[in-house]
């Protein structure tokens, strides 16, 4: 069991894999330019609330238990609470990485427990800022990359799940939006499926004006070299501020000591002068700041494996009963870029003589080996979920302190 999980972790990043082939060239072709390699495949009926992890007002996905321990360097531990804003102004819509585990090259609408887990971790949280919406959708599963690391093949067809997040953001904006601003959220394939909606659907229409911004997390951006916009999006630039609106938030963590080998799979883009975009939330005007992560306490990030479980976060002190720590002062940030890659890289400052715990766990490990071209992949987007939320309650006051929008 230990092994197959472990195979797990690594096939979750891969995930991205399925989608980066045309999300790091620049100009990317959107799924709508393409020819489909599969017979056609009934669409998905968004009015039935069976097709959506989370929805406003319901008891659903998106409603769980998020208590935190917050532990400072002296090991004292303090008990952090949270709710949803029943009366957000805003919308959050998210699409969730690679976590299917179906037998199948594309997951069904069953709603399973790695669906509900992923959005407990990288998504539910934002529901004190906006109201949240998160689609299912027939995503390419763990089985179809795991038979193609094995040198087999299972048909996968990468149209049908972005078709999918398609229909649910049409249906969207159609029956819930109402002209409210709306933050875009996903993660490694999710972050992909909206690169292409944003750019086959939002950049440079209309709609444009009611994203507040896109927040896509472990993937690989591409921009020109020097500037915050002309590669993958032509109207959407990079954030540099937390008070900006209409921009992307976009990175790709690696550890400070150990940044992207030349096989990495994030950080880096083919075409003439460009690269992958990074905007660090932790100082998005540049340079270091503090991360504000909110990490599993039994657990790495997207998915757990027994050799990646964290030991005690604190020594000589009872088991933490909730399901999130959260340690204060422990990790910075700061967005690196060299000639041929640029990621956020995330430093561990530690203390041999604090009680708490000296690192942290999200690294891809399999059979005891730390793949570094992955990086930390699984916790991309748990080490500045704080400082993302922080972010986009500021966008969100800006967004509204600016007047009605089409």
């Amino acid at each position: 069991m230990r092994r197959l999980l472990t195979v797990l972790i690594l096939l979750c990043a891969c995930g991205a894999a399925i989608f980066a082939q045309s999300a790091t060239t620049a100009p990317a072709p959107t799924p709508a330019q393409e020819s489909p390699k599969h017979s056609p495949v009934a669409k998905n009926d968004y009015s039935n609330g069976e097709d959506w992890l989370c929805r406003p007002g319901r008891q659903d996905s998106c409603a769980t238990d998020l208590t935190t321990t917050v532990i400072s360097a002296d090991g004292k531990e303090t008990r952090e609470d949270w709710a949803a804003n029943p009366d957000a102004q805003i919308d959050c819509f998210y699409v969730y990485p690679t976590v299917s585990t179906e037998p199948g090259g594309n997951s069904t609408m069953t709603l399973g427990m790695e669906e509900k887990a992923v959005v407990r971790v990288q998504f539910a949280r934002f529901a004190s800022k906006c109201r949240v919406y998160a689609p299912l959708y027939r995503q390419v599963t763990l089985t179809a990359l795991r038979a193609a690391l094995a040198g087999t093949l299972i048909p996968a067809d990468r149209l049908l799940a972005y078709n999918d997040v398609l229909d649910a953001w049409n249906y969207y904006l159609e029956h819930d939006n109402h002209g409210r601003g709306v933050v875009l959220i996903g993660h490694s394939q999710g972050a992909n499926v909206l690169t292409h909606l944003i750019e086959s659907e939002i950049d440079g229409k209309p709609v444009q004006a009611r994203i507040i911004s896109a927040l896509l997390l472990g993937t690989s951006l591409p921009v020109p070299k020097g500037k915050d916009v002309g590669g993958a999006f032509q109207h959407m630039p990079l954030c540099h501020a937390a008070t900006q609106t209409g921009c992307v938030i976009t990175y790709a963590s690696f550890r400070a000591t150990v940044p992207p080998p030349a096989n990495t799979h994030f950080g880096k883009v083919s075409g003439e002068g460009m690269m992958s975009a990074c905007t660090n939330p932790a100082a998005l005007g540049g340079g270091s700041g503090e991360l504000h992560a909110y990490l599993r306490t039994n657990g790495s990030g997207i998915l757990t494996a027994a050799e990646a479980a964290p030991g005690p976060w604190v020594r000589d002190a009872p088991p933490i009963t909730t399901p999130f720590v959260s340690v204060p002062g422990m990790l910075t940030a700061e967005c690196v870029a060299t000639d041929t890659v640029s990621y956020l890289a995330i430093t561990v400052h530690s203390d041999p003589a604090s009680p708490r715990v000296s690192d942290i766990k999200g690294d891809v490990v399999v059979g005891g080996q730390v793949f570094a071209d992955w990086g930390l992949h699984l916790i991309d987007v748990n080490l500045a979920i704080g400082n993302l939320i922080d972010i986009v309650g500021q966008q969100s006051k800006a967004y509204l302190s600016s007047g009605p929008k089409k």
